[in-house]
Parts: C-alpha cells; sequence; structure tokens
C-alpha cells in the first residue's frame, strides 16, 4: 500500500551512518558531521537539525569549544522559547546554510517542512539524531523530520558510549563492531530453553535496536508488576469507599491506621539506600519499584517472627550522581519512610540523567553521615555500577559548574569517599556495598570490608 505521505526518499545507510564516541570526540564528531552534511551535491548549502535528549545536553554542546568556530550560524529550539520564537525558528531551520539544534520533544510532531529548493536539490535536509531512542516509534520520527512528503533527506546518528551503559552494551562491544568483528545474537533453544548464539548481527544498527528492544521488555515486565500493585491499591481504596458508605467503623479504622503509619517516634532501625541515578543504571532503578515493597515485606516477616512492631523498620532512599549535574540533581533523597508504596512513589519522581565514568558516591555517603548527624541511623546499602570519584576527579568535575557556583550550595566543600567513608565506620555504621558491573568490583569490595 504507497504511503498517504508520498514516496520515503530518506538516505540512510546501517553501517556507515552511525558513529559511536567517547567523552573527548563525541562533540567533535557531531560538529564534523555537520561540517561533512552542510554542502550539499553541487557545493550548495543545505539544512542541518541536530537533536539532543535532554536541554542540558543541548547547551553543553552549544557552549563547546567544538561549536566555538561556527557559534554564529546556530541556532537552537527549546520548550522554555516563546511560541513566537518557536514558530519563527521551526520556519527557519529547512532554510539553506541553517543549523538548528532542538531537544527530541521538537523531533515527535514537529512539521519541519522544506520549502527552499536549494536545499532540496542537494539532497534535503539532513538529521542528526545524538542520543539512542528506547522506543522505535521516537527513532521513526525523529527520522520523519526529514524526507517529508516525497522530499529527499538524510540521517545519521552520534552516540556517547557511556550513554550506551543503560542498554547493556560495553565499549568492549563497539570496539568489537569498529574492528569489524560481528557480535553473536542470543536466540533461544525452545526444546531446552537454553541460549545460543546461532545468528550474527550484521550491522551496529541491528545490534543496537536489539539491545533497546531486550531493555522495553524487560522495564515492561516491571511496570506490568507496578501495574497489579496499584490496581491492588485501587481495589482497598474502592472498598474503603464502600465501607465509608455502608459506615463499616471497624474496617475504617483498620484501613486509616494502616494508611496512616509514619516515620515517627523511637526506631530500632534506620537504613539509608544510597543508589546511582545516571544513564547507566537506568534499568536497575525502574526494578527498585518492585524490589522495594519486596524488602519491606520481607523485614516486616522477620520483625513480626520477632514480635516486634513492623513500624521499627524505616529506610530512606537517596540516589547520587556526578558534578555535572546541578545541586538540586547530584543528590535528590526521600523522606524516611515506613511504607513502600511512599517509595515507589518518589522513585517515579526520579529520571536517570548526567554520569561521568567514575560517579559522587562520596556525595551520596556524606548524605549518610548528614542524615546520622541529625538522627543515628543503623546502616548504609550502596548500589551502583561505578567506582567513586578519585580525589583529582573531584577537583576536574567540580570545574564544571565552578568553585563560585559550589560554594552557594550544601556541596560547598569537597569531600573524598575515603574520609566520608571513615566517618560512618567510626561510628560502628556498615556500609553494605552492591556492584551490579564489573567496572565497580575492586572499590565496592573495599567499601564494604
Amino acid at each position: 500500500m504507497p504511503s498517504v505521505y508520498g514516496k520515503n526518499n530518506l538516505k540512510f545507510i546501517e553501517k556507515d551512518d552511525i558513529m559511536i564516541e567517547n567523552s573527548d570526540d563525541y562533540f567533535n564528531v557531531i560538529r564534523k558531521e555537520i561540517d561533512n552534511r552542510l554542502i550539499g551535491k553541487s557545493s550548495e548549502k543545505r539544512a542541518i537539525l541536530g537533536i539532543f535528549e535532554t536541554k542540558q545536553k543541548l547547551k553543553e554542546f552549544y557552549g563547546s569549544k567544538a561549536l566555538e568556530p561556527i557559534k554564529e550560524s546556530v541556532v537552537y529550539l527549546i520548550e522554555e522559547l516563546s511560541s513566537e520564537e518557536k514558530e519563527s525558528l521551526i520556519k527557519r531551520a529547512t532554510a539553506s546554510g541553517q543549523i538548528t539544534l532542538l531537544t527530541r520533544k521538537f523531533g515527535r510532531g514537529t512539521d519541519f517542512i522544506c520549502y527552499d529548493q536549494t536545499v532540496s536539490a542537494n539532497g534535503g535536509t539532513h538529521v542528526i539524531q545524538t542520543f539512542l531512542s528506547e522506543e522505535l516509534s521516537e527513532e521513526v520520527q525523529i527520522k520523519g523530520r526529514t524526507a517529508r512528503q516525497g522530499d529527499h533527506g538524510s540521517y545519521s546518528m552520534i552516540l556517547l558510549d557511556r550513554d550506551q551503559e543503560k542498554f547493556h552494551i560495553e565499549r568492549e562491544n563497539i570496539d568489537d563492531f569498529q574492528r569489524g568483528k560481528n557480535l553473536l545474537n542470543p536466540t533461544t533453544n525452545n526444546s531446552s530453553d537454553q541460549f545460543k548464539a546461532t545468528e550474527k548481527y550484521d550491522t551496529i544498527y541491528d545490534f543496537l535496536n536489539d539491545k533497546c528492544n531486550n531493555l522495553f521488555k524487560t522495564q515492561y515486565a516491571e511496570n506490568m508488576k507496578y501495574v497489579l500493585k496499584a490496581k491492588e491499591r485501587h481495589v482497598a481504596a474502592q472498598k474503603f469507599l464502600s465501607d465509608l458508605h455502608s459506615r463499616n467503623i471497624t474496617s475504617i479504622k483498620n484501613f486509616l491506621v494502616e494508611e496512616n503509619k509514619g516515620a515517627k517516634g523511637n526506631w530500632t532501625s534506620r537504613t539509608v539506600c544510597l543508589m546511582d541515578a545516571t544513564v547507566s543504571m537506568a534499568n536497575y532503578l525502574n526494578n527498585c519499584k518492585n524490589t522495594a515493597g519486596i524488602m519491606y515485606e520481607c523485614a516486616f516477616r522477620i520483625l513480626q517472627d520477632h514480635k516486634i512492631s513492623t513500624d521499627s523498620f524505616q529506610i530512606q532512599l537517596a540516589v547520587y550522581r556526578n558534578y555535572n549535574s546541578p545541586e538540586n540533581k547530584i543528590l535528590q533523597s526521600s523522606p524516611w519512610e515506613t511504607k513502600p508504596d511512599n517509595l515507589c512513589t518518589f522513585i517515579n519522581t526520579i529520571e536517570v540523567e548526567g554520569g561521568w565514568d567514575n560517579e559522587a558516591i562520596e556525595i551520596g555517603l556524606w548524605h549518610a553521615n548528614d542524615e546520622n548527624d541529625r538522627e543515628p541511623i543503623t546502616q548504609v546499602i550502596l548500589i551502583g555500577d561505578a567506582s567513586p570519584n578519585t580525589k583529582t576527579e573531584i577537583i576536574e568535575k567540580r570545574k564544571q559548574y565552578g568553585e563560585e557556583y559550589w560554594k552557594t550550595t550544601k556541596f560547598s566543600k569537597s569531600t573524598y569517599y575515603e574520609n566520608e567513608l571513615e566517618k560512618l565506620k567510626s561510628k560502628n555504621i556498615p556500609v553494605h556495598a552492591f556492584f551490579v558491573a564489573d567496572r565497580a568490583k575492586e572499590r565496592f569490595e573495599h567499601i564494604f570490608l
């Protein structure tokens, strides 16, 4: 069936038009791609759309040394602009020689219509996507910003290697492809349910697509568990409304007592759970929704077996990132809770972002000490996939925002994870460290000792 949008004239070569770079080269390669794609078939200029995952990443590239020589020719499109400014930039975006940076929101549903014949005659608008979409539908829509209604256009993808960790893509996998080595695709043997590597990925695009699908399936399964829990809560709420209507005083009392158990009084156990919330931890953070409930159920069962009040188990979840996140994002923490549903509500407000190789575990441990100074804590649980920053890294990474910025925050004084760890151990507060990637193994085992 022919498309109602006309023939698709998108040029995208899966083998050649995807690049995965390290942090040193990432911005330089994006700039080089802009230069290479800007000049069309007849040496006339095309139009370029550069699509970024977040406003922060867009601004980092816009302010980078890589873009500096052509910065005057570049504009950016973000949600904070007025309606008039957005409309004007969208109309100009497909003009010859125009370079427009935009966030992912504008990659879905925004019509960039090309009326410039110079652009059309030279291959149309070129779209550069600088992140890997979790959903294929988003990638399809981003590609659709070019080659619309029969127009010509082209597309390429430039990715930052460390951002792919959330899809469980290792640097080793990327290096293998760049050396021309195909990776094996594990497929299930139906007779034994054993995994056998019987197929090969022909291109890096096939490999990335498969990893995205696997992540989507995992997240879908975890989300369905959360939906079932929410359904149980809904049924309980409906029963409460029915009890109110029928004036069932006993049931009403029981419901209200259970719902209003809070973090007040004298507690037997207070646990701070620290978790890395950078991009590579996306899958693990999503799983936390259900893990929190399981953890509470196990703890409650133990407390009940020992005839101890279930209110005596109290937990706080705190997430840490790195110094490329501002004060309100480098550390985020929940209130102290005795109910898993409240922790799940907090987790739903957290979005994975940032990340910078080794992460700011020192900030998480500093937070644990700060909480203990307010009211004694029992233990710390640390979950992450990267080692703590070194002393040198802390100095260098704090330069991202600058000491003038940090001195106005609660993180005005830099600290080191071993110093914070020593404070906790001097107060007999154990730190249980669990690593989810081998690169963190050595340091996490040191922390756990």
